[in-house]
């Protein structure tokens, strides 16, 4: 949903004229991480796709520096700790019910960073801390996944809507290159097989990002936002977590730890007494 939405913006952006584009859009860079298993055909598709936007994209020049798109590949903790700390928006937006979203939203937070996303996974628990005004929360809730998913199971159909299906037919055209492995997704998507309801958050999300836009371009909103999420993430802290499990888990009792020597002769020499074993 993230690289679809990132296709409408920049059809959007396309549509606009040359000289209103840097007054209506707030420039964006969209970085996308992540890595397929040899055999996850789909997941090599979608990063077929998000690679063959980003090639289209970022040599466009009449897009300018509007919209970037980045795909970071083999996503791991080395590189989170270069990027949370430096983002100003976290994306989580996995269907509810599904406890996609982990722990990265709590860093991000305390970081200073926003979240879009829907009430899945952590993102349920930071509301509940942070206040869902310090968030951009969108989308069904699980009852709502459900009866979506009941409804396709009946045979609905027609519910890609204009803004999404114009998102696939630029994509099927050849828009972007070659990206004929991807075209089986969006017919799925189109044709009632749309198991995490892609098509049905969609519209939601675009809301949520106009949202977004419009805060960030309210400084003092924004970094209050960012504030408050950073002030009441304390609960997350692996100190507390640590603590938590100890005495509701594991059954076990802090050691201490000893101060550090006051003697600056002493202090170069950690742990003399163990050359005695």
């Amino acid at each position: 949903m993230n690289i679809l939405f990132v296709i409408h913006r920049y059809l959007t952006i396309l549509d606009t004229p040359q000289n209103e584009r840097k007054s209506k859009f707030v420039k964006r860079v969209v970085m996308i991480g992540g890595k397929a298993a040899p055999g996850y055909y789909n997941a090599k598709a979608i990063i077929k796709l998000i690679t063959a936007v980003s090639f289209k994209v970022n040599n466009d020049q009449g897009v300018g520096d509007l919209l970037k798109v980045i795909f970071l590949p083999n996503y791991n903790v080395s590189s989170a700790q270069i990027i949370i700390p430096a983002a100003e928006l976290s994306q989580h937006i996995s269907t509810a019910g599904m406890e996609a979203s982990g722990t990265s939203n709590m860093k991000f937070v305390m970081n200073g960073g926003l979240i879009i996303g829907t009430m899945d996974g952590a993102n349920v628990e930071i509301a509940e801390k942070i206040g869902e005004e310090n968030m951009f929360i969108f989308g069904e809730l699980v009852d709502g996944v459900n009866k979506i998913r009941k409804e396709l199971h009946e045979g609905k159909k027609g519910y890609a809507g204009g803004r999404l299906k114009r998102v696939f037919d630029t994509i099927k055209s050849g828009f972007f290159g070659d990206t004929k492995m991807c075209h089986h997704i969006l017919e799925d998507l189109e044709g009632g097989r749309d198991h995490y309801i892609t098509c049905f958050d969609f519209y939601p999300y675009i809301i949520a990002q106009d949202k977004v836009d419009e805060t960030y371009r309210d400084y003092r909103k924004w970094t209050k936002m960012a504030i408050n999420g950073i002030a009441y993430s304390g609960f997350f802290s692996s100190d507390r977590t640590i603590s938590q499990y100890c005495g509701e888990i594991w059954d076990i009792e802090p050691l201490p730890v000893p101060h550090p020597s006051t003697n600056p002769q002493q202090r170069t020499r950690s742990f003399a007494n163990l050359a005695e074993f």
